[in-house]
């Protein structure tokens, strides 16, 4: 059943508002120029959008939502971690795609905002969509969970792999080099250059794309995940949202310390196995959001002092 607390269309655009004005802040203020984001201020930036989370879950979403309480403020919490975890290893990637495309580390943060903004308008059109097919049909609620499980055990099977960047392979991609010209050279941190009085793509905006089609294929596992949590769509939404406009400052602090988070991924299945089997046992046992937060909280960290720990012996 959907959440019980109650927002109205203003709760909804403010946050929305907040959100486009922290946006046009960074990347008109601090971000105007394009510069190397060095691991101090990618922490920082780390920290403040991780705090914003928390002050908003614990002080802002009370005086917003009616019945906002313990319960919900847990759900928001957990989802919040969820995502977050989940986006960790989407950095990864992210990283690999970067290396892949030979992007200029000054450009990197460009490219992450309006990836993120892409991201953003695709996950709160895919929340909508699963908030009114649960509402009509509580039958999908299983079906996710089971998806969840079945993308939790595929997990583990590939955790030994290595992820391999193939765009040649990516319909995206393939589609944007079909319709579009593009140049050859990056043109600084522009994505569209005019040349001979012709529009032309450049390889920053291929990797953009990448960069969007990842996050779909990420938001595909992470969304159920959260609905595992809380179906109220005011939660699902806006735990989502301080996810994502953290993952930036994110990518910067962990891009360098891929082989330090070795188990991550394994810590990820096992979460997304859980949330799946939640899911699925609900019908005959209720497992409440508090222990949910507490089994998720030491999953995650169990297995980042692992991989911490297995580095250090390496």
């Amino acid at each position: 059943m959907l959440g019980e607390i109650v927002t109205s269309g203003w709760d909804w655009s403010l946050f929305i508002i907040a959100v486009i004005f922290f946006l046009a802040v960074d990347l008109g203020v601090f971000h105007r120029k394009a510069h190397v984001v060095g691991f101090a201020e990618a922490l920082g930036w780390s920290v403040l959008w991780c705090a914003f989370a928390i002050t908003f879950g614990l002080f802002i979403a009370p005086e917003m939502a009616e019945n906002w309480g313990r319960v919900e403020r847990d759900e928001f919490i957990t989802g919040y971690i969820i995502e977050l975890s989940l986006s960790m290893d989407n950095v990864f990637v992210i990283a690999l795609i970067f290396s892949y495309f030979s992007v200029p580390l000054k450009y990197q943060h460009r490219v992450l905002f309006w990836g993120i903004l892409g991201a953003l308008i695709m996950r709160g059109a895919m929340i909508g969509l699963g908030t009114a097919l649960i509402k009509r049909f509580e039958f999908v609620l299983y079906v996710l969970g089971a998806f969840l499980v079945f993308t939790g055990l595929k997990m583990v099977i590939s955790a030994s792999g290595d992820d391999q960047i193939e765009p040649e392979k990516n319909i995206f991609i393939r589609l944007t080099r079909r319709f579009f010209p593009i140049v050859n050279d990056f043109e600084g941190a522009k994505f569209l250059v005019r040349r001979d009085r012709r529009w032309f793509l450049t390889p920053l905006a291929l990797v953009l794309v990448m960069v969007e089609t990842t996050d779909l294929i990420f938001a595909i596992d992470s969304i159920p995940a959260i609905f595992g949590v809380t179906t109220n769509p005011f939660i699902v939404f806006t735990s989502n949202v301080f996810a994502i406009l953290g993952l930036r400052s994110l990518y910067f602090v962990l891009a360098g310390a891929i082989e330090f988070f070795r188990f991550l991924k394994v810590g990820l299945s096992i979460v997304l196995c859980f949330i799946g089997a939640k899911m699925l046992i609900a019908p005959w046992h209720h497992i409440s959001t508090s222990l949910s937060l507490l089994i998720v909280g030491t999953i995650i960290i169990t297995s980042i002092l692992m991989s911490l720990v297995a580095a250090k012996k390496k």
